[in-house]
């Protein structure tokens, strides 16, 4: 199996850029003056140390069979969609860094429209679409990259995977032939300082009709380690996935006028709107209130004294969850120590079984 073990990273490309530069491209020796020291670099969409740079939003299986998957390690931001049947599919989206490899990629959504709409004219990588809605996405302010126009180098079957879980993205060869595709910017969040109040958690688990996720803090690690089905969430490289703020957004979902080719019906996630949403960071958990007015504005979130509710720098990933349903959050339940009555001759010591 071909895995994903060097990336691009913007960071380092510009610097390996200013150190190919000539002499007169330096500031004289003479100068007197001290280097200005650099501002630290954050990435509009995770809080990374990164500049902004294009945007690739890619289209991956979420199955039993597509595990362990490939390069979302790297991903910005990871949103958890429902599809047919009440599985769930992934749209990942890259831009601080970018794997050699993404996949297994699947096809497009109609949620997917939406849920891009508000970062602007990103690289779309999927692997197909049903043709009724293959020109709604001709017509979406998307630089439309999917499978069926591009060369099978750029997208090629792993031979140790089984269709159709199988097909693999280049992400860079992908981005070389790319025109147009816009620059990171905010999307509606912020990066910043762990907030007053919350409640301090072990883990959340969302399920929809026929997926699961569970996501536990790890205070060792500073994120939230996923599992997937009852089964640890790694990738192809055996790390375990999870980010460092994870969102559980309550939004409508209903059927659509879309369908798969074996008759069942596309749901579809509204993310246009207000809702529920509940903001894990730093091993708490905060209630908010999700916003977007409209189509091309990004989602906020706000906690209830009106504030920003800021997530934590780190990759971030958006449980699109059914409004009719609830996570199920398991409380910090550490013991804590009791303190113990002194001994004396006339009274024994204390049981040190725990009370029920």
């Amino acid at each position: 199996m071909r895995t994903s073990k060097k990336k691009i990273s913007i960071p380092i490309l510009i610097i390996l850029l200013t150190a190919c530069g000539s002499a007169s491209d330096s500031p004289s020796s003479t100068s007197s003056e001290s280097p200005a020291i650099p501002k630290p670099l954050v990435h509009p969409l995770s809080g990374r140390d990164a500049i902004s740079s294009a945007v690739l939003a890619v289209k991956i299986d979420d199955t039993k069979p597509a595990h362990p998957q490939i390069g979302l390690a790297s991903a910005d931001v990871v949103y958890v969609e429902q599809v047919e049947g009440g599985l769930t599919r992934l749209a990942a989206i890259f831009s601080s860094e970018i794997p050699t490899q993404i996949g297994p990629v699947r096809s497009a959504r109609i949620s997917d429209i939406d849920i891009l709409a508000p970062y602007g004219r990103v690289a779309f990588a999927y692997s197909g679409a049903q043709s009724k809605l293959l020109p709604v996405i001709a017509k979406a302010n998307v630089v439309n990259l999917g499978a069926q126009r591009e060369s099978p180098k750029i997208y090629y079957r792993d031979k140790t995977r089984y269709a159709p879980t199988n097909l693999i993205l280049d992400p860079i060869a992908l981005l070389a032939k790319a025109e147009g595709v816009v620059i990171a910017k905010s999307v509606g969040w912020s990066f910043g300082s762990l907030p007053a109040g919350g409640e301090t958690l072990t883990s959340v688990e969302m399920n929809w009709p026929a997926s699961s996720y569970l996501a536990t803090w790890s205070n060792t690690e500073k994120r939230w380690l996923l599992s997937h089905d009852g089964d640890v969430d790694v990738d192809s490289l055996g790390a375990q996935l999870g980010p460092s703020t994870l969102v559980v957004q309550m939004v409508r979902i209903h059927p659509s006028e879309y369908g798969d080719k074996f008759g069942g019906n596309t749901p579809m996630s509204e993310t246009v709107g207000t809702g529920e949403a509940f903001v894990l960071r730093d091993g708490r958990v905060f209630k908010t209130t999700w916003s977007r007015p409209d189509l091309a504005s990004g989602t906020t979130f706000t906690l209830p004294n009106g504030e920003e509710m800021l997530f934590a720098p780190g990759q971030v990933w958006i449980w699109l969850a059914d409004r009719t349903k609830s996570p199920k959050i398991l409380p910090d339940r550490t013991p804590v120590a009791t303190p113990v009555a002194p001994t004396t001759a006339k009274t024994a010591a204390p049981s040190a079984s725990p009370s029920k």
